[in-house]
């Protein structure tokens, strides 16, 4: 078994929204484990990229449980977890949602052992085979966290 710390993951904009949604559920506890140093999540610019849009979006904020203020708190809190990773080599395998390629390009440039989205079964389907990464719902990796 891996103590949370040693398992690095890429969080998909899915997993933040819902967690900035919703003060229970995985989501949430996947960012309370990261703001916690229990695992360590990985950004790239795309993905930083995503999550600023997102997390500007008017519907977002809306439906948010917490004040702009807080929300901002949270993402900055959240962010300085990451470990921030250049890509230098895009594998580019075929997904059926060609707008999460960029996250096993970040995973594997990240050595990452996860990736976190609800997005799991377009995410499964791509070409490139890589026995190291797994794709995961927040619940699914909070109910088998210790496997890596």
């Amino acid at each position: 078994m891996l103590p949370y710390a040693m398992h690095r993951v890429v969080i998909d904009t899915s997993v933040l929204v819902s967690a900035l949604m919703s003060e229970g559920g995985a989501s949430r506890q996947v960012l309370r484990l990261a703001l916690q140093g229990n695992l360590q999540p990985i950004m790239g610019s795309a993905l930083f990229n995503e999550y600023e849009n997102l997390s500007s979006r008017r519907e977002i904020i809306d439906r948010a449980t917490s004040s702009l203020d807080e929300l901002e708190t949270l993402i900055d809190a959240f962010l300085s977890k990451c470990d921030w990773v250049v890509i230098w080599f895009l594998w580019r395998p075929s997904l059926r949602d060609k707008a999460d390629i960029h996250l096993v390009d970040l995973a594997i440039a990240g050595n990452a052992s996860f990736i976190m989205t609800y997005n799991v079964g377009d995410s499964r389907q791509a070409e490139l085979v890589c026995d190291e990464l797994r794709i995961v719902s927040p619940a699914d990796y909070l109910k088998n966290r210790s496997v890596a």
